[in-house]
């Protein structure tokens, strides 16, 4: 089963649908439409069950595509973060902590524990 991306005229993701199956081939959703194939499984550049990846991530509505990078890339979580050039993901200034469920605190400029209940 393959996945398409519609953009919209600013390379904006707008709908994400599933297209026919890869044997398939009198139907191309790319050259006759402009959508954009995208694996479900793709993450930073890697596909998970070792097929082939595509544009890096997964599409998102909201998301860019990045015709430079061929690349999907979500929108920028915090202005502090800056864009991985290899996985096309946002990183935080400060590694995530190896323990604990943490949230970004934008104005600390740090993660910050979860007071979770156990």
């Amino acid at each position: 089963m393959a996945h398409y991306a519609v953009l919209d005229e600013n390379n904006i993701v707008t709908q994400v649908f599933v297209g026919r199956d890869e044997g398939e081939k009198d139907w191309d959703w790319e050259l006759y439409y402009g959508a954009k194939r995208t694996s479900y499984n793709t993450h930073g550049g890697v596909h998970s069950n070792d097929g082939t990846a595509f544009r890096k991530n997964y599409a998102g509505i909201g998301h860019t595509y990045d015709a430079g990078r061929d690349a999907f890339i979500a929108p920028k979580p915090y202005d502090s973060w800056t864009l991985n050039e290899d996985t096309c993901l946002w990183e935080a200034p400060v590694p995530y902590p190896e323990e604990g469920v943490h949230t970004w605190d934008e104005e600390a400029g740090k993660w910050v524990e979860m007071g979770l209940d156990e």
